[in-house]
């Protein structure tokens, strides 16, 4: 789990990588939820979504946005963390020119960022969403959403209400040529708490029927 520096657009952004198993392996980037609340790339559930696409021999990237641990700036609200996630993307990209499948992965504010991201990078072809603040931030920009993907959520979720992720879920699913799966998570609060092993069964169980469907296409 190599360290890194690399650069951002407002200086250096610190990250772990895990190099994948093949020259063309698929990557995937993970985005932490909101420093303002202590989110960093260590948090518990970005390593559980790290550790998933890892043992699936993903090329994947973690960082900390502008501000937080050793990457330089401050905190923007969310249009400087984008900027961080699309140069993020692109240092993945830099060292997997090979790779067949771009997953972008969020908790939290993270997954807010990664949908924007999704909107402005048509080489991702999935995504994992992971408890996205729907009743904190404007998904609207996500017309129409450009690919399939995942959203978990707890169904003890303190924070942000099931009604409003089911609601932005039955949205996005009214839309042509894709599906957003949801999969709610028994007895788990916003942060997975004691949790954390549903989720990664879930999110690996996803990632695998998504690749069996694509073998046999």
């Amino acid at each position: 789990m190599p360290e890194l520096i690399f650069n951002g657009p407002e200086g250096r952004l610190e990250g772990r990588y895990h190099p994948g198993r093949a020259p063309n392996s698929p990557i995937a980037l993970m985005l932490h939820p909101s420093p303002q609340h202590g989110g960093t790339m260590n948090n518990k559930v970005v390593y559980t979504l790290y550790h998933v696409f890892a043992k699936r021999g993903f090329a994947c990237l973690r960082f900390n946005f502008r501000g937080v641990g050793r990457s330089q700036g401050t905190f923007t609200k969310g249009e400087g963390e984008l900027s961080d996630a699309a140069s993020a993307l692109d240092w993945l990209q830099s060292y997997n020119q090979n790779s067949r499948e771009c997953w972008i992965a969020g908790f939290s504010f993270g997954a807010w960022i990664g949908m924007q991201l999704l909107m402005r990078r048509p080489e991702i072809t999935g995504f994992i969403s992971v408890a996205p603040p729907a009743n904190l931030y404007d998904f609207s920009f996500l017309a129409p959403c450009p690919s399939s993907g995942l959203v978990v959520t707890g169904d003890r979720d303190e924070i942000v209400p099931g009604e409003s992720v089911k609601k932005l879920v039955d949205k996005l699913n009214h839309q042509r040529g894709i599906t957003v799966e949801h999969r709610i998570i028994p007895d788990a609060n916003h942060f997975f708490t004691g949790r954390l092993d549903e989720l990664d069964a879930s999110v690996a169980e996803y990632l695998d029927s998504v690749s069996a469907g694509a073998e046999a296409r």
